[in-house]
């Protein structure tokens, strides 16, 4: 079967300037990731400084992929096009446990996913992605996966910086699962201050629930957003920004997945990410290149 056409030349998107490692004004100090005091609930921006990212944001989304409802707060996610690049890690297959999040990312070969990688350590024999999954079933099919890519840094010493993880799954009925769903473009150095939409699938049901709100930044590697119920089960959920890309005129840009700082955060209602870096684009890169190869 001949490779699908990627919708980018090269689908690792370069940020127009790197993450500056100073606070700037007005932005919550950086907090030290060493299990010290929580921080403190950040302090929300101005109705009109949400009401002007918002709308940012709106301009460039189709209606599925819109930040929806009170920012902030989750709600169950619509079946559509764009919740169902987003799916459910489990072990043992369809009938075994969901335990994390996972997403459809932009390559070449167009069979490639992102989680964060305290989701997939460990072997890959029997974990599957189920995209779209609702109620126990698999309405795109059940994807196995077969090669996983970590940042060594996070292999040998669990660094909460690199919680980053891509994975290859194998064709479904002759089809990979970019052909199949499409994809969201990766992006890198990006900065903080986005609005972002987030979905995944809590342990507890077998719903997926979605909310958009603003990106603090935490840390000079540690992002962190305030979205309600994000549970055990979410990790690894797409921080999405919408956006009408690609041939189905609904691609988004992924820029962080729930992990980093406490595997994600150690309530529900705040949420962590690894910052994307330079790092984070190396190992695209060599999951691309891997993938060439096989």
């Amino acid at each position: 079967m001949p490779n699908p056409p990627s919708h980018c030349e090269v689908p690792l998107i370069p940020a127009p300037h790197p993450a500056e490692d100073a606070a700037p004004d007005g932005a919550p100090p950086a907090a030290p990731l060493d299990g010290a005091e929580p921080p403190a609930p950040r302090r929300r921006p101005t109705v009109a400084a949400v009401a002007w990212l918002v709308a940012l944001a709106l301009a460039g989304a189709t209606g599925a992929a819109s930040p929806s409802g009170e920012l902030g707060t989750s709600h169950l996610a619509s079946a559509d096009r764009v919740s169902d690049r987003v799916g459910a890690v489990f072990t043992g297959g369809l009938g075994g446990t969901h335990y994390c999040t996972a997403s459809v990312i932009d390559s070449p070969k167009g069979n490639m996913i992102v989680t964060a990688a305290h989701c997939l350590s460990g072997d890959d024999g029997d974990k599957v992605f189920i995209p779209g999954y609702r109620d126990g079933t698999a309405p795109h099919g059940v994807w196995p996966i077969t090669r996983t890519f970590e940042d060594p840094a996070w292999t040998t010493g669990g660094d909460p910086d690199l919680d980053v993880a891509f994975a290859l799954v194998a064709p479904v009925n002759g089809r990979t699962v970019e052909q199949t769903l499409g994809a969201n473009r990766l992006a890198v150095d990006e900065g903080f201050d986005h609005v972002v939409t987030m979905t995944g699938y809590p342990g507890s049901t077998d719903l997926p629930i979605t909310c958009s709100d603003l990106v603090d930044r935490f840390s000079a590697s540690q992002m962190r957003i305030d979205c309600t119920g994000y549970s055990d089960g979410t990790s690894g959920s797409p921080w999405l920004i919408p956006g009408q890309g690609g041939p189905t005129h609904d691609e988004g840009t992924v820029i962080g997945v729930i992990g980093g700082f406490e595997t994600g955060g150690y309530t529900d209602d705040i949420s962590y990410s690894s910052y994307f870096g330079d790092r984070v684009g190396d190992l695209y890169r060599e999951a691309v290149a891997q993938d060439a190869k096989d």
